[in-house]
């Protein structure tokens, strides 16, 4: 009878087709399909990955319903009750020894569901801190996040954002968030945020930590916006300059604060009114003598002149009279400059001779240092020290009221120095450039004797004179490229390049406005720029000078 009962038996499990191989040592877990993740940041998952979805497995075939005295037991004990009725033992005996194992089984998941609870707790700590970190006070605004830690940010609408005061770190851009709301599609396990009016308030906000954005690879850098200042590169006048020395070592051109332009050609000084472009000659020196200095004095009254034989004359410009004339150099006159009452000349005989134009004795300061020609000199805007630069590519400071020695010696010029100006915007600062061997403009602080910055132009670098307007200069260059540099200063970043003049640009004069310059060369021209911007902005002026630029005329 036993015997009957079994085979009954095998015969039901044989009806119910319940297949031994396709019982499986887990419950089939229910397939979930999951969208494609597209991101460019990893966010860490704690999730348990899904093999079917990830790698698109068939799906196991639907099983019959189990035997009722068989639908509360798990596959196991299943497996084993199919097991030893195969083997011929009774299901009474087969059914305990089944309840005696899933009572051992039950106490191994009751330790395991404790484990699982305690990985729960980190699973939600886990998440709170990730939330937490990436979103700080907002944390609370942000539901369903298990999507997001997952990394599932497919299903954003990207496309109705409001970037205007928000954070896009795709783009590394940071702006200002006010609030966030989360989505209203409880469909997806998704979130979506978006941003109310631009804060008025302008502050970020403090719950985004420096290191939680430095992470995430947001440029924080606030952007610096460059506005390129505009230059016509073109000259707006040209003046043809017969007989304009080509002489590295002379000063031929100065501009006066009244707008009148004085130029040596040759044997004369021809006078140039700026606001009628009328031409005088004020004078002219015997045959054998040469004009080589022309300067200025500060009020623009008056003209001093040096010569080829080493006279210094000086002329009153209302009545085109010489006042005065000094003589003690033994050889040219190269360099001139003016303060407010003392004239200082340099010469070819390595002499400095300081004078009090305004004093009727002919009281002389001989200042000595230089080992070879003098050809730059400049008075500082304080009238407090002289520079005077040299064929023996030495740069020397002079305090003539305290001593009649040069209180600086600084020789890092490798070429002779004839380029020279004091800055008006910051106290003791010079910049000096020097000949073809050196290229280079040096910038100097002339109360501790310290080199503060230097550039190399390539090229032999004639004049240099700073703008009162703006903290610009400008330089003028020789061998090899003739060009006109416009820098800024201190960031020594070129504003623009012109070009025109086929000679050196050994000549340089800036207007009483400080907005144009004149250059010469020697190829007989004198070309007028606007380089440096006004005290206010005067782009009419500047369109209607430029229509000159082909208004050619004669300076004699």
């Amino acid at each position: 009878m036993l015997c009957c009962r079994n085979e009954n038996l095998r015969m039901e499990i044989e009806q119910q087709n319940i297949d031994i191989a396709s019982l499986s040592t887990s419950p089939p877990s229910v397939t979930r399909k999951r969208p494609n993740r597209y991101s460019d940041r990893f966010i860490p998952s704690r999730e348990s990955g899904d093999l079917v979805s990830a790698f698109s497995l068939l799906e196991t075939p639907r099983q019959s319903k189990p035997l009722p005295w068989l639908e509360n037991c798990s596959d196991n004990i299943v497996s084993s009750c199919v097991l030893r009725l195969s083997n011929g033992a009774s299901p009474a005996s087969t059914l305990s020894n089944a309840n005696h194992s899933r009572s051992e089984r039950d106490n191994e998941c009751s330790e395991e569901e404790s484990v699982m609870n305690q990985e729960d707790r980190m699973e939600a700590s886990y998440k709170h801190i990730l939330k937490q970190e990436l979103f700080g006070e907002w944390s609370g605004c942000v539901e369903n996040s298990d999507s997001f830690a997952s990394g599932n940010l497919s299903g954003v609408d990207w496309s109705s954002q409001d970037y205007s005061n928000g954070l896009n770190s795709t783009f590394g851009e940071v702006r200002y968030w006010k609030d966030w709301k989360p989505s209203n599609n409880s469909s997806k396990k998704l979130f979506r945020f978006k941003a109310r009016s631009k804060s008025k308030s302008g502050v970020f906000p403090t719950s985004l930590s420096l290191e939680g954005l430095l992470s995430s690879g947001v440029n924080i850098s606030t952007p610096t916006t460059t506005t390129t200042r505009k230059v016509i590169k073109s000259p707006y006048k040209v003046l043809d300059a017969p007989n304009l020395a080509d002489d590295f070592y002379l000063n031929l051109v100065d501009w006066s604060c009244n707008n009148i332009l004085a130029v040596g050609l040759d044997r004369a000084v021809y006078l140039w009114n700026a606001l009628n472009s009328k031409v005088t000659k004020l004078c002219e020196v015997s045959s054998g003598d040469a004009i080589c200095s022309v300067s200025w004095s500060p009020r623009g009254k008056e003209l001093a002149v040096g010569t080829r034989c080493g006279e210094v004359h000086l002329y009153d410009i209302s009545c085109l009279k010489n006042i005065r004339t000094w003589m003690g150099h033994t050889l040219r006159v190269g360099c001139l400059s003016w303060n407010d009452r003392l004239l200082a000349s340099g010469s070819r005989d390595h002499s400095i001779r300081v004078r009090d134009w305004k004093s009727p004795s002919n009281q002389v300061m001989e200042l000595s240092g230089h080992s070879q020609e003098v050809c730059g000199l400049k008075w500082s805007y304080d009238d407090k020290y002289l520079a005077s630069g040299g064929n023996d590519n030495k740069l020397l400071i002079w305090n003539p009221s305290w001593s009649l020695s040069p209180v600086s010696r600084l020789d890092q010029h490798t070429a002779a120095v004839k380029a020279i100006a004091w800055s008006p915007h910051q106290s003791g600062l010079l910049c000096s450039g020097g000949g073809t061997a050196d290229r280079c403009i040096r910038f100097w602080n002339v109360v501790s004797g310290t080199l503060l910055k230097t550039v190399d132009t390539g090229s032999q670098v004639c004049n240099i004179a700073w703008s009162k307007n703006v903290n610009e200069f400008v330089s003028t260059h020789g061998y090899s490229q003739n060009q006109i540099i416009v820098w800024k200063y201190p960031s020594l970043s070129k504003v623009t390049t012109l070009t025109g003049h086929t000679y050196r640009v050994l000549y340089l004069a800036v207007s009483p406005d400080n907005e144009s310059i004149v250059t010469g060369a020697g190829d007989e021209t004198l070309r007028f720029w606007n380089v440096f911007p006004g005290t206010k902005t005067k782009a009419d002026t500047m369109e209607s000078k430029s229509m000159l630029s082909s208004y050619r005329t004669c300076l004699r």
